[in-house]
């Protein structure tokens, strides 16, 4: 199928139960786009994680990392990245803004050069989605698909997620970054809500933050 936007590597972005990953197998499945979904089930860390974070966080986030690296590697080294489309569940440096988030100063340092070495062959996404919900949404939504490790998850934490999302946004300068309220809709089961998103997605940005918020 024809790619209807003007960009060749998009990346949706969002908080924990924000609606990413549903959204990019929305597009694989209407315009036939390569696909990255973030393997996250697959990190044995991650329910120790939620339990202890100060014990496992550096655990947890290489694993995350490599992880990332060898999925993304495959996928962006295979010589057509910009001959069809490619739709990715996260951006390589979420690793780092997750990162910052959860290490301690002295952890954060080692980690930093270990993601500069790996990050440092990667394209970047010609545009970024953010999906944007309150936590008190996310919350919902966590509970919603019932993931046992992750119903305990504290709204603080998915606060300081949110806000480390938004400190890197304001000094990003080299690429369009669309955020989308999306706490007032429900794009997988209403159709009209999902046309404005991909509405949206045909659009050219300049680099830099934009924001668009759809009201019921």
């Amino acid at each position: 199928m024809h790619n209807p936007f003007p960009y060749q590597y998009i990346a949706i972005e969002g908080n924990i139960g924000a609606g990413k990953t549903t959204l990019c197998q929305m597009l694989q499945q209407d315009f036939n786009c390569r696909l990255v979904l973030e393997q996250f089930a697959d990190n044995p860390f991650l329910p120790y994680f939620y339990e202890n974070p100060e014990r496992y966080a550096f655990s947890v986030e290489l694993f995350f990392m490599t992880e990332r690296h060898k999925q993304l590697q495959e996928k962006l080294s295979q010589g057509h990245l910009f001959q069809q489309l490619l739709v990715a569940d996260y951006f390589f440096l979420k690793t780092l803004l997750f990162a910052r988030n959860n290490l301690k100063d002295e952890e954060f340092r080692l980690f930093q050069r270990l993601f500069s070495i790996l990050n440092s062959t990667f394209p970047k996404p010609e545009l970024i989605v953010f999906l944007h919900r309150t936590v008190k949404n996310l919350i919902q939504n966590i509970k919603h698909r019932g993931r046992t490790y992750e119903q305990d998850i504290d709204p603080a934490y998915l606060e300081n997620i949110q806000q480390t999302y938004f400190e890197y946004f304001r000094t990003e300068q080299s690429i369009p970054i669309l955020i989308i309220d999306v706490d007032e809709m429900d794009f997988l089961k209403n159709a009209d809500h999902y046309q404005l998103i991909i509405d949206a997605l045909e659009k050219s940005y300049q680099p830099g933050m934009h924001h668009l918020s759809f009201v019921r």
